[in-house]
């Protein structure tokens, strides 16, 4: 039964900023409270990646929107790339 494209439009897919990631040992993990600071792998200057069903799909910028954050995209992958992810 094929699908209809207005369905596969309307679907809801997580999107996901990865700001950048850290590797501890357990014991550290552990010890971590309300207040800890952790130094991430990349610098407050580098654009973030945009993933769904983490496969990265595209870039962009942290910018400030009222009081949250917000993302500007500066590159997305091609819908193919896209469709792709969210099948995986």
């Amino acid at each position: 039964m094929p699908t209809d494209i207005k369905t596969i439009l309307n679907l809801t897919v997580p999107l996901i900023v990865h700001v950048g990631g850290q590797k501890m040992i357990m014991d550290d993990v552990l010890t971590l409270c309300p207040g800890a600071i952790l130094e991430l792998n990349k610098s407050a200057e580098e654009e973030l990646t945009l993933l769904i069903n983490n496969i990265a799909v595209g870039q962009g910028v942290a910018v400030k929107v009222g009081e949250n954050f917000g993302i500007r995209v500066t590159q997305i992958g091609s819908p193919e790339k896209m469709i792709q992810a969210m099948g995986s």
